[in-house]
């Protein structure tokens, strides 16, 4: 009797504090999660507001002018009022009929397969030596870069003025005794085209080494201990390890590169003009396009020349994105296919 009246006692004495465990130890109230809508239309918001004001200028200055250019090619229209006159397919048949617009095309193909060739390995090996720990490196970094960043107008009537048959080149080889080596540089037919790439490759080789420099701050040095602790040459190790990593940096730049070696014009409109250009044999699209167009009062077929540069540019990027930009658009978007 005592034993079960002891075990009661000390069961009624456990109890409340048992209870008063299990009220402290109670899990807090759950709150119920945002509704799948809800959260959609929060994220909408968020994007409209933040691209909203770049679409809004993007669809403004680029999608409507493409539109329109598009819908003025189909007319034969001067600029101003309303478009009437309608001649269909006509200015784009005449523009692909054109020796004029063939030179052009010519021209610029020329342009974008020079740009790649000489730019290309000149960046590389300046940025390669520039990477480099050399006295005064800094300063001959500017001093590359500057030409890039001088407006096209200043840099084509500089060379305008030195490439003269009076200028500043031609007096330079008379005064030393090369007097035989002075042509026109601008007009002379065999030589301008040569002119013009080396004014383009002075003004935009720039970029193309800074770019480079930038790539190559991004390699591993570790890679380069290595290989110089496996009896690995200088050549080797550029040829192995630094133009491979490389590589990424060198396709983006090809591409800027053949995307401004189609749109081509400041350069040569201010250096040439609109009809020297033609006869010295250095007019791109672009020039064709202003002085058949806006220059001849005939903006419809201007507008057709912009359409046919478009398409031609548009096809050459598409190209080059599917078929050369392709391992690194695949390798950044591993992560999303994944999922």
């Amino acid at each position: 009797m005592s034993d079960s009246s002891g075990e009661r006692s000390q069961a009624m004495t456990v109890s409340p504090v048992a209870a008063g465990d299990g009220a402290d130890l109670a899990p807090p109230p759950v709150r119920r999660p945002r509704r799948a809508g809800q959260r959609d239309w929060r994220k909408r918001l968020e994007i409209t507001i933040l691209a909203g004001p770049a679409i809004v200028v993007f669809s403004a200055f680029v999608l409507v002018p493409v539109v329109l250019g598009g819908y003025y090619g189909f007319f034969k229209w001067k600029g101003f009022g309303p478009p009437t006159i309608f001649v269909g397919l006509d200015n784009y048949v005449i523009i692909l009929k054109d020796a004029a617009f063939h030179a052009a095309l010519e021209h610029n193909a020329f342009i974008l397969v020079l740009s790649l060739v000489i730019q290309g390995p000149v960046a590389i090996g300046l940025a390669l030596l520039l990477n480099q720990k050399i006295r005064g490196r800094s300063i001959i970094r500017v001093l590359i870069f500057v030409p890039y960043v001088i407006s096209e107008v200043i840099a084509a009537t500089g060379w305008t003025l030195m490439l003269a048959t009076n200028g500043a080149v031609n007096d330079l080889l008379t005064k030393i005794g090369l007097s035989s080596w002075s042509v026109d540089w601008l007009s002379n037919p065999k030589v301008a085209i040569w002119s013009l790439m080396l004014i383009i490759s002075w003004k935009y080789i720039g970029f193309a080494v800074i770019l480079f420099l930038a790539g190559l701050q991004g390699i591993p040095g570790e890679l380069f201990e290595a290989a110089a602790i496996d009896g690995a040459t200088y050549w080797q190790t550029q040829r192995r390890i630094t133009l491979p990593l490389l590589g990424p940096t060198i396709r983006i730049w090809a591409f800027l590169s053949i995307i401004g070696s189609l749109q081509l014009f400041d350069l040569v409109y201010i250096i040439w003009g609109q009809y020297v250009a033609s006869t010295a044999g250095t007019s791109t699209m672009a020039t064709y396009m202003v002085s058949t167009g806006r220059n001849a009062g005939n903006y419809g077929y201007g507008s057709a020349v912009a359409v046919v540069m478009f398409m031609i540019s548009l096809v050459i990027a598409l190209i080059y994105q599917r078929f050369v930009l392709r391992r690194d658009t695949d390798g950044a978007l591993t992560e999303g296919r994944k999922r």
